[in-house]
């Protein structure tokens, strides 16, 4: 019912036969970076507000070795995903084929950006492997992005400065995959610790560690295995109105109103930018909340902050949609009594992942009771893990 969560050795060791398999050697540099589950703290990076991530035991792999030399011709970076099947190969005097969005974009970005810092790596042939679900809401792209730069971290015997690092590669993801991120996903790649959370506030880029104490609660994951085709543009939509909304208020940011200044302005937005402000400054409110409760082990009253979260996410920023909503009304109805302590939807929505604080020793039958409940409802099997916060991005080997 529940996966496991394979080792980064494993996963090295599986990048590594993969690449002997397709280029004849081993590889010279093998990174890793985790993906993201973002405990509470929707929305709010891209409005300067707070957000409590943790990294998780899913990660991304690179092996690497450079290119051979070719006696003419710039050379080439190849490109190659054990997840999809996907090859890609592309000049290194040029970008690759797929344009603004492709999937290599993601690491081309953070490859072009580095050359022009003076980071170069010269043409590459890369192994691509992964355990963090593509489309999932736990930061598959940031966390290539973030095992890019370790990279050519490794192949430059440079070290990038952390926050500068994570900066970069949002750069990365604005520019080369057109994706307005904020920084939380990047910097939770980058900067995760073993059983600590990160609060961390999205203005000052300033991360307060808080430790996830003890073995009696468990992060529990579930994938509904649904991403809703949309119009396009949701997100970069959102973004818009909170800076709209921020705009009529007077504020630099959302992250500088109260819930009661916003409250007293209510007749001054239009009623959709009211929601969408409304679900920001409280969700500010909720997260740096969470992270005293936490710090506690106030397990009960978390869960309620993530209910409450989910709500607003529901409601008043409407990403949700009707499978996430299922799998929290399930863990609401397992409740207190059942082990259950709170769960809300995590990631931009539309589909993806919930993240459930949930007691250890009952998460067998949580998980059990959550599958059931959610495939009868909708005939398509959930996917779950469990997650402790875990390390950053690191080189695993660099002859």
């Amino acid at each position: 019912m529940i996966e496991k969560n394979l080792s980064v050795p494993q996963l090295a060791e599986e990048a590594e036969a993969e690449f002997r398999r397709r280029f004849g050697r081993p590889p010279r540099w093998i990174t890793v970076a985790p993906g993201r589950v973002n405990l509470i703290g929707e929305h709010t990076d891209y409005n300067d507000g707070f957000v409590l991530p943790m990294a998780i035991e899913r990660y991304v792999v690179l092996a690497a070795d450079a290119a051979p030399a070719k006696t003419s011709g710039p050379g080439h970076y190849t490109l190659c995903s054990m997840t999809s099947g996907q090859n890609q190969s592309w000049p290194a005097d040029g970008a690759p084929p797929g344009g603004q969005g492709d999937w290599t974009s993601y690491v081309w970005g953070v490859l072009d950006l580095c050359q022009q810092r003076g980071l170069a790596t010269g043409p590459l042939e890369i192994v691509l492997h992964s355990t963090v679900p593509v489309g999932g809401g736990l930061s598959s792209s940031a966390a290539l992005e973030v095992a890019t730069a370790t990279l050519v971290e490794a192949i430059t015997g440079q070290t990038l400065d952390p926050v500068k690092k994570a900066l970069l590669c949002q750069q990365a993801e604005h520019e080369y995959a057109g994706v307005p991120c904020g920084i939380m996903d990047q910097f939770s790649s980058v900067m995760g610790r073993a059983n600590q959370l990160i609060l961390l506030d999205c203005r000052s880029a300033q991360a307060e560690l808080v430790p996830l104490r003890g073995d009696d609660v468990s992060i529990l994951i579930t994938n509904t295995n649904v991403k809703h085709a949309l119009t396009g543009g949701e997100y970069a939509e959102r973004r818009g109105q909170c800076e709209a909304a921020a705009q009529c208020l007077g504020v630099r940011s959302l992250r500088d109103c109260t819930v009661t200044q916003l409250a007293a302005r209510q007749a001054d937005l239009e009623p959709a930018l009211m929601r969408r402000a409304r679900h920001v400054v409280s969700e500010i409110e909720r997260t740096t909340r969470a992270a005293d409760t936490i710090r506690r082990g106030d397990w009960p009253a978390t869960g309620e902050l993530m209910y409450a979260s989910h709500e607003s996410l529901r409601d008043d920023y409407a990403v949700s949609c009707e499978e996430l909503d299922l799998v929290v009304d399930l863990a609401r109805q397992i409740g207190l009594s059942g082990g259950m302590y709170g769960s809300r939807m995590t990631g931009a929505g539309f589909g993806g992942c919930t993240v459930s604080l949930v007691r250890s020793d009952q998460l067998a039958a949580i998980a059990e009771r959550l599958a059931a409940g959610y495939l009868d409802k909708t005939g398509i099997q959930p996917t779950m893990f469990v997650s402790r916060p875990a390390e950053g991005a690191r080189i695993f080997r660099q002859d």
